[in-house]
């Protein structure tokens, strides 16, 4: 993987080339087809992506209810999380919408970066911070919304 790949992500913006050099040995790039699907609920957590181009869909499915689009990744984004965070499992699917290009990484890999090179290990997890703190205001805005909607629709008593 070049470092020019790396420098074109927000998640890196500001890293010296030292830095991505680093990176960059543990990034694998991947192309993505559209319908694709790049991990579902519950396989193993066990890549952190970031979408180079394309579009993907980030999707949940209750025990009890259909499956709901949870948010749409677009170029720069991150997703698959639940790797770096060193969970099991995924906690949603990733279906790739429009075909693409991405970046993988192994959660081992950047937590053992994170051990060996800590500044900057630091900065990617706080970046990481930032995109899910971002993504669950998002996602509580919209389960809000679907709770709304289910009330609504629901018969009066």
């Amino acid at each position: 993987m070049s470092i020019d790949a790396l420098k074109g992500c927000v998640l890196f913006t500001g890293f010296s080339d030292t830095q991505l050099s680093a990176l960059a040995e543990l990034f694998e790039g991947e192309h993505l087809q559209s319908g694709q699907i790049i991990f579902a609920q519950d396989d193993p957590a066990d890549r952190l992506y970031v979408l180079l181009s394309g579009r993907v869909a980030i999707r949940f499915k209750p025990h009890d209810g259909e499956t709901l689009t949870v948010t749409e990744i677009g170029q720069g984004g991150v997703f698959g999380w639940s790797a770096a965070l060193g969970r099991r499992s995924y906690t949603s699917s990733a279906v790739c919408l429009d075909a693409g290009d991405a970046l993988g990484l192994r959660g081992a890999d950047l937590r053992r970066l994170c051990e060996t090179q800590p500044e900057t290990g630091v900065v990617i997890l706080e970046r990481l911070a930032e995109v899910i703190a971002q993504r669950l205001r998002s996602t509580h805005d919209q389960v809000v919304e679907l709770l709304r909607l289910g009330i609504r629709s629901q018969p009066p008593g």
